[in-house]
């Protein structure tokens, strides 16, 4: 029987903190159980790196620059996740939120809306490459 283990594992078994990035791309307003799936196991990888002491960042971008409006919703089956990691929320893409129509919801959550990837023709961006050019393992949802 074989058995597979990343190299990261052994490294965090080891003690050594990873670096992970989760980009949320998946629409709440799609209204299916694939899009909470997503955006809530999203939450969950957060809530577990930062348990075991990993940096993480979570960004939403595309349509999942939606999300932060329905997160904050008391009501909303992932809110309390969602606050457990609120912390660790690094921003919403400028550009997407005013693609999407959530630039309104975004700032009334008190969510940063970020734009440091200058872009033809947006507002700017939320840089994903930022996150890769430093070595962070990259998730998207």
């Amino acid at each position: 029987m074989a058995i597979a283990v990343n190299y990261h594992s052994i490294h965090s078994i080891k003690g050594e903190t990873m670096k992970t990035a989760i980009i949320i791309l998946s629409d709440p307003k799609s209204g299916s159980e694939e899009a909470l799936g997503r955006v809530f196991n999203a939450l969950a990888l957060a809530s577990e790196c930062k348990q075991k002491g990993d940096e993480v960042a979570v960004a939403f971008n595309g349509a999942g620059t939606r999300w932060p409006a329905e997160l904050t919703k008391l009501t909303h089956p992932a809110n309390g996740l969602y606050n457990a990691v609120r912390d660790v929320v690094q921003g919403v893409s400028c550009g997407c939120a005013e693609v999407f129509g959530a630039t309104e919801s975004v700032k009334a959550c008190g969510v940063p809306i970020v734009k440091d990837h200058a872009l033809a023709g947006t507002a700017g961006l939320l840089s994903l490459r930022r996150y890769l050019a430093e070595g962070w393992q990259t998730v998207v949802f």
